[in-house]
């Protein structure tokens, strides 16, 4: 298995969250239009090398992932190309409404810091927010 599906692979009794978010609420503000969110979360997308994520404004996006159910997240699967990918992600539980001009009013549960290594090898990230339940106002 490659580094790539390794980190797209569940562990067993873990499964992708894709089926559980609810769409009608998802958000990502600075979004490039020809580079959106979907990219990054559909199955078909995600996994195309040529398709990514990606700002049209500056190096930050905010995104808002609502789901249908309570879940326990695990890991998130990061990747990206060394120069251009993530170097910080931070994870906020049930935060509503959150804008570029009030985030940092709030403090992160987890954050990630990635290095170009990460990105190179499809870096499964798992959160030590394990223990805490995400309602099912999204991440």
């Amino acid at each position: 298995m490659s580094a790539a599906e390794s980190a797209t692979a569940t562990q067993r009794s873990q499964v992708d969250l894709l089926d559980f978010i609810d769409w009608s609420g998802v958000e990502c503000l600075n979004q490039s239009s020809s580079h959106s969110l979907s990219n990054a979360l559909k199955q078909g997308y995600r996994e195309d090398e040529g398709l990514n994520l990606e700002s049209d404004a500056d190096e930050q996006l905010l995104i808002y992932i609502p789901f249908t159910q309570v879940i326990k997240l695990h890991s998130i699967g990061i990747k990206g190309s060394e120069e251009e990918g993530p170097k910080t992600v931070k994870l906020f539980t049930n935060k509503e409404h959150m804008g570029f001009s009030n985030v940092n009013d709030f403090l992160p549960s987890d954050t990630a810091v990635l290095s170009q290594d990460n990105l190179k090898v499809a870096l499964l990230v798992c959160v030590s927010i394990v223990r805490k339940l995400f309602c099912n106002k999204g991440i």
